[in-house]
């Protein structure tokens, strides 16, 4: 036998697997007859790596209203009068400490997240302590104590 008389027959490759669940191919199987198998995934199509902990029946018996602290109005106040002292707008302060004027604004107004290191820019910005027991006394000079 040559090679004259040989046959060689090209065949489809076998489809891969993820052609095999495309919305056609899952279609085309039951047209066939052939069982279909589906399966939800747990979490399938969320892009979650982690699930919270605690169940909804706990969520719902929970009463308290969970919400951020304030500073107070009276802090907000010396904030004011120290700043207007040195004759400063808000937004003066604002460059000064290198924050937004928004964020003056809102310690002003007794909206802000109190946050110890924007109270300590404030602080040595208009001269006055603003946390502990001497609050609205000048502010002490870094080794003034003797």
């Amino acid at each position: 036998m040559s090679d004259w008389d040989t046959v060689t027959i090209l065949r489809k490759k076998p489809p891969k697997a993820s052609a095999l669940k495309t919305e056609q191919a899952v279609n085309a199987a039951r047209r066939q007859g052939l069982p279909v198998e589906t399966q939800q995934k747990y979490g399938a199509g969320t892009n979650k790596q982690h699930v919270t902990t605690k169940n909804t029946a706990k969520l719902d018996r929970e009463t308290e209203e969970l919400r951020h602290e304030k500073v107070s109005l009276d802090l907000g106040k010396l904030i004011m009068q120290g700043r207007q002292a040195k004759g400063m707008s808000q937004k003066d302060l604002a460059t000064k400490i290198c924050e937004k004027p928004q964020i003056v604004n809102d310690y002003e107004a007794g909206r802000g997240i109190p946050n110890n290191v924007v109270l300590g820019k404030i602080e040595r910005a208009i001269g006055i302590k603003l946390r502990g027991k001497e609050r609205g006394q000048p502010l002490q000079p870094p080794g003034g104590k003797k």
